[in-house]
């Protein structure tokens, strides 16, 4: 999730976001009145409308205003910031900083082999990483699961990739985290998931570069099924 959506409430609303989901709004409407809403926040009717309005106007909720209250429910958007919530906290009461996403190799957009080669990030990563990748990506299409796990990886520390520009154009900053790549075959590192800030991909996939063409070094092909190692620092 970016930190756009995050940091659009605040701990107030959160709060508020955190009630309607166990009040059934993440399954679907729930009928919301202000005033018993307020009685649960220890606040004025008028602050829980407000709270409310804030969720609606962050994308976090959908509202419909009837004459006794409103029908509220948490948007995908709302389910992802509550996903990162429940990550941080099981990154505090869990030992172990890895995280282990799996899910299916995919084809890519072709776009991966023309970024990944550019100087500006080829010096970074020579530099910041230890290796010029492989001028490509491979892409793994992640599990349901491993989709609502995948919010935990921002609160890992990555390696930072600054944005540049030539004569053309500006290029935008991503992010790499440290892993290893699990197959049938085998076990390949270093390997590192890389996040753009702009990407074209749903935050069901993740991007992954290395020395070597991936597919190649663990016989890979589309379909096949494996995990990726994001180790915490």
């Amino acid at each position: 999730m970016s930190n756009t959506t995050r940091t659009a409430v605040g701990s107030d609303e959160l709060a508020v976001l955190k009630l309607l989901a166990l009040d059934g709004a993440r399954r679907g409407e729930v009928k919301v009145s202000c005033a018993n809403l307020a009685d649960r926040l220890d606040a004025s009717s008028q602050t829980a409308s407000r709270r409310l309005q804030s969720l609606d106007e962050g994308g976090l909720v959908d509202r419909d205003l009837v004459s006794d209250g409103q029908w509220v429910q948490v948007t995908a958007d709302g389910e992802r910031l509550l996903e990162s919530e429940y990550e941080d906290y099981r990154r505090i009461f869990e030992e172990s900083n890895d995280l282990s996403l799996t899910g299916t190799v995919t084809g890519g957009m072709g776009e991966g082999r023309h970024y990944i080669s550019l100087p500006g990030y080829k010096r970074q990563f020579a530099e910041k990483l230890g290796y010029e990748p492989f001028p490509g990506t491979l892409n793994v299409s992640l599990s349901a699961q491993s989709r609502r796990e995948r919010a935990a990886m921002e609160a890992l520390d990555g390696v930072p990739i600054d944005s540049w520009e030539d004569d053309e154009r500006t290029y935008g900053s991503a992010t790499c985290y440290p892993s290893a790549l699990e197959a049938d075959s085998g076990t390949y590192e270093p390997v590192h998931v890389i996040v753009p800030d702009r990407t074209h991909h749903d935050e069901d996939q993740l991007e992954l570069i290395a020395p070597d063409r991936l597919r190649d070094e663990l016989g890979l092909d589309d379909g096949d099924d494996v995990v990726v190692h994001v180790e915490g620092e």
